[in-house]
């Protein structure tokens, strides 16, 4: 509940610190004296819209602030967490008007959006008005106020829950229709691009082995032909070996003659014979190692042709074939699993369906039946706010195949306000001052659920007499009894029902007391005298009574 107000240089009020209880607390005061700056004031600092003009007059910026005694889970507190605020109890609600028309908005003296302030003051307080369309009147909250007074919150959760498991479902579903689709418009080419890959069957590493081992085969060409040549020295007439060796053995058929001449050059040339033969053993052996079959180096660049034309194919590198293939073998297998997987996804999607529709429906049955329980007690509340030919109905319009996480009704409040009258929406077809009892009607009935922990009503008892006024006081009090009630009025039946009054007059403060024209907004909170003499004068107006203040005591002590 709200259990402090501060403001400071807001239009006529200079300072102003109020303290709030429990129960129904009533602001009376003359008119022009300050009562709808003070409920401005209030609006402010719950995220309404700033006004220049709301700074009093000679200051730089005016400063409103609220504070709220709140569970940690309430649902302002939630509302701030989400926020990224630290909020576990007590809110602090501040907002800095500016003179430039700028604002500035705090909770807890963390900073905040003005959005975010109105999002987190929705939480905490309804004001209602002749002629504001704000709280009940709007019909997108009609539904929630259904399902709150039927208890059905728990079953509007379940509903939401299916329906966000309904749409995963077909999500799912419509993803895999779609995944499906594209790979059966891609099947003739998957299936023919895995049976070339199938059959090519590319090897890791295989383009490096190819590629050095034609290599090496092509050095080898080049110099087999040296080799040759050098092969070819040994050979013929030309030999080296024959005319050394025939040399040799003319020389030992001398070696008789001159044995110590001739043994030297015969062991040399004999080593020489040995050297050439050798030499060209080495030849032969070289050119024996570089020869190749011409065809296999034919088929080796066949097959690194093969590969590096598949490659740039499918726009991959050569040694990344034997992972494509296995990609390919890998979504023609998804595809062949396909029509399953797709048969039990439309049947998951189907039955969540199925269950949000059971879930739905029953919750459509539970809503009707409270909407009915809701029109029999809002049209009791009517007779005695003079709405004595009016009726109240919920209407619900229900569409199954509309499936959304509320469920398949949409709920509006319509109201009939006399015999023989069209009914339709509330907010359209009752009069300011009767739509003013309606709401008062359906907050006195679901006080203790789907409320805010604050309601202000400001001047509903406009225009009504004192049967209707005091019917309203006594509702207001009913009220109080569960939630916080502020209760801006001018009905002396509506004061005295209060269990605090508070009074708001404007005053000389300041330089004003010095001959300067200079008044400023207070309010007083009345004791039981001070109570007894302002309803006294709400009763008779400029000149007080005897009797009017007879009446006020007699107001006052039938209050219970």
């Amino acid at each position: 509940m709200l259990v402090r107000l501060s403001i400071r240089d807001i239009v006529l009020i200079d300072a102003l610190d109020l303290e709030f209880e429990r129960g129904l607390t009533t602001l009376t005061g003359e008119t022009g004296a300050g009562k709808s700056i003070l409920l401005d004031a209030f609006v402010l600092a719950l995220g309404g819209r700033g006004d220049a003009s709301l700074v009093r007059a000679g200051r730089p910026q005016g400063q409103v602030s609220a504070v709220f005694d709140l569970s940690p889970d309430h649902p302002a507190n939630l509302a701030a967490r989400e926020l990224g605020l630290e909020a576990q109890g007590e809110l602090i609600l501040r907002r800095i008007q500016s003179v430039d028309g700028r604002t500035r908005a705090f909770v807890n003296d963390q900073p905040i959006s003005a959005q975010g302030l109105r999002v987190i003051g929705r939480e905490l307080v309804e004001i209602h008005c002749q002629h504001d369309e704000r709280a009940m009147v709007d019909s997108s909250a009609h539904r929630e106020l259904v399902d709150a007074h039927g208890g059905l919150l728990r079953e509007a959760g379940e509903v939401r829950a299916l329906h966000d498991a309904m749409h995963a479902a077909r999500h799912a579903l419509e993803d895999e229709e779609s995944r499906v689709a594209k790979a059966r418009a891609d099947a003739d080419y998957l299936r023919h691009a895995h049976e070339e890959l199938d059959k090519l069957a590319p090897e890791d590493g295989e383009e490096e082995r190819l590629a050095e081992r034609r290599q090496s085969m092509q050095r080898a060409e080049k110099v087999a032909v040296d080799l040759r040549d050098a092969l070819g020295a040994f050979s013929g007439d030309n030999s080296p070996a024959g005319h050394i060796a025939q040399a040799a053995r003319r020389l030992e058929r001398r070696a008789a003659q001159a044995p110590d001449l001739l043994e030297p050059p015969l062991r040399a040339l004999a080593a020489a014979v040995d050297a050439l033969s050798f030499a060209e053993e080495a030849v032969e052996s070289a050119l024996e190692q570089s020869n190749f079959d011409p065809r296999e180096l034919e088929t080796l660049e066949e097959r690194l042709f093969a590969l590096r034309a598949c490659a740039r194919k499918h726009h991959v590198s050569v040694a990344e074939l034997p992972r494509l293939a296995e990609r390919f073998a890998l979504e023609i297998a998804a595809l062949d699993a396909s029509e399953t997987r797709l048969a039990l996804l439309q049947e998951k999607a189907e039955a969540a369906r199925a269950d949000y529709d059971a879930a739905a429906q029953a919750l459509s049955k539970a809503r009707r039946e409270a909407a009915k329980k809701l029109d029999a007690l809002v049209d009791a509340e009517l007779k005695p706010l003079k709405l004595e030919g009016a009726h109240f109905r919920t209407e619900i319009a229900s569409d199954p195949e509309n499936r959304t996480s509320e469920g398949i009704d949409r709920a509006e409040f319509w109201v009939q306000t006399n015999p023989g009258s069209r009914p339709g929406p509330m907010v359209k077809v009752a009069s300011g001052g009767e739509l003013a009892r309606f709401l008062l009607a359906l907050k006195v009935v679901l006080a203790d659920r789907g409320s805010a922990p604050t309601l202000v009503f400001d001047e509903i008892d406009t225009g009504v007499g004192g049967a209707v006024a005091d019917a309203i006081g006594r509702r207001l009090a009913r009220l109080g009894a569960r939630v916080q009630v502020l209760a801006v009025t001018h009905a002396p039946q509506v004061a005295a029902k209060a269990s605090r009054h508070l009074r708001i007059a404007k005053g000389a403060v300041g330089e004003a007391a010095a001959g300067e024209n200079r008044v400023s907004t207070m309010v007083t909170l009345l004791q039981e005298a001070e109570r007894r003499e302002e309803i006294a004068r709400m009763l008779a107006g400029a000149t007080i009574t005897d009797e009017a203040r007879a009446a006020a005591a007699r107001l006052l002590e039938g209050r219970a």
